[in-house]
């Protein structure tokens, strides 16, 4: 009791640390920032020199001296990390010094199918709290100080894995107002609830606020109109957008965030983009070259963490399309503005039993088979499934499908799942694959939202 006491009062100071200035950061001299962006460049290489094998390679092979990277721009002289080079081993990209050992692991299946692991430091972890005050100002300028946030999650998502860690290292209550529910709670269950708690924001994914919003209105039903509705994980589609806020007078904004990097950027009353956390995480618009582009033109997304002293990414290919904006926000605040951002819709599924199932609950069935390499699950009727699954050999695969079987069965109720063996689940779809397709909206269902 003793020594927990202990670790949460360290946590607590570790994450005070950080507090100072949060909510001006955003309005700063672009100078100011710039040059916390640079101190924090020329940390983490350091770090990852001396540290993380990759780095360590990397630098000695290309005769790379790391003490002349001193900027954000001179990241560029990094070759273009692929993701596939994380998955593939991600202990090369982890720290050897105790912030990588004792790190935080989390895990997601990304946007193809298959798994990810990153890994968080501690003093990261805790800065993320102090960090979250720039965000968090843009839901009281909606809002006011004192409100209620409804979010909807799956089990084992990383914000709850996160809220865990938070609780159990520092001493901050968790806030009052908030509450948390499943995502695959029962659609006459979510609507009771809203109504009851009565939420002035609602956080989900967008995939899911989408089909949440198009459902209600396609179906007749009354729901609880927050003040605000918050996205992200995943994205929605402009149409989607446009029909909550048009149809139910619910202001739509996003975080972009990701496992790679928890503050990337965030919108503003305006919602005219995201602006952008430069001295945390770094970004890049680069064309098929990976040269960059200037602004105003469209571009893929390459990241590299500033804070994160575990799983060290520099010059990362995110996976993602966007477009730096050429003027400035009329909000005030400096921070570099992505005025497009092309990320990944998911697929929500629309039983024949009136469930919405979103894909996070269908990862949940594979997140702990690492015998399952990769699945789409395509929904051919409201109650007729097949599953393609891409395992390690032939015997992985008849292992594992009675498991399967029986975790979809639980998910999906009285659906029929063909589950076939697959040795290239979705190889041939780089950058569209989707691990679950659900049903297209009916013309009347899409038309009423």
């Amino acid at each position: 009791m003793i020594r927990r006491t202990a670790r949460r009062i360290a946590g607590t100071l570790r994450a005070l640390r950080h507090a100072p200035g949060q909510r001006r950061e955003p309005f700063r001299d672009p100078e100011h920032w710039a040059e916390s962006r640079d101190r924090r460049v020329r940390r983490i290489v350091r770090h990852a020199a001396a540290t993380v094998p990759h780095y360590r390679e990397l630098f000695a092979s290309l005769r790379i001296d790391p003490r002349e990277l001193r900027s954000a721009r001179d990241l560029a002289e990094l070759p273009l990390l692929e993701k596939s080079a994380v998955r593939a081993d991600p202990t090369r990209f982890v720290s050897v010094d105790p912030a990588g050992q004792r790190s935080l692991s989390f895990v997601t299946s990304g946007s193809t199918g298959e798994p990810l692991e990153v890994r968080h430091d501690h003093d990261s972890l805790l800065a993320n709290i102090a960090f979250g005050e720039r965000e968090r100002s843009v839901i009281q300028a909606v809002c006011g100080t004192r409100y209620r946030e409804l979010w909807v999650n799956y089990s084992r998502s990383t914000v709850l894995k996160m809220w865990a860690y938070y609780r159990d290292h520092t001493l901050f209550p968790a806030p009052a107002g908030r509450l948390t529910v499943d995502v695959a709670t029962p659609l006459p269950e979510l609507l009771a609830l809203m109504d009851d708690f009565r939420p002035h924001v609602l956080v989900a994914y967008g995939s899911f606020l989408e089909t949440l919003f198009r459902v209600v209105a396609a179906r007749g039903l009354e729901i609880h109109r927050p003040e605000m509705a918050i996205y992200g994980a995943d994205g929605m589609t402009p149409d989607g957008r446009r029909r909550i806020e048009r149809d139910f007078g619910v202001p739509v904004f996003s975080r972009y965030n990701a496992i790679e990097a928890f503050k990337i950027g965030f919108q503003c009353p305006e919602r005219r983009g995201f602006h952008l956390h430069p001295d945390l995480c770094d970004v890049r618009i680069v064309d098929g070259e990976g040269r960059e582009v200037p602004d105003g033109a469209a571009g893929e997304i390459v990241i590299s963490n500033l804070v994160n002293r575990a799983t060290v990414l520099l010059n990362y290919r995110l996976g993602d399309a966007g477009t730096r904006a050429v003027d400035p926000c009329a909000c005030g605040r400096t921070f570099p503005l992505l005025a497009e951002l092309e990320g990944r819709v998911e697929d929500v599924l629309d039983l024949a039993d009136g469930r919405l199932v979103h894909p996070r609950s269908v990862w949940d069935v594979f997140k702990t088979r690492p015998k399952v390499l990769r699945y789409q699950l395509v929904q051919l009727t409201p109650a007729r499934f097949a599953l393609d699954l891409a395992t390690l050999d032939a015997a992985s695969f008849d292992e594992l499908r009675p498991g399967v079987a029986r975790d979809l069965a639980a998910l999906l109720g009285d659906a029929e799942v063909e589950i076939r063996r697959s040795a290239d689940v979705g190889l041939g779809e780089r950058g569209k694959f989707r691990p679950v397709r659900g049903l297209p909206p009916s013309p009347g269902g899409g038309d009423a939202c």
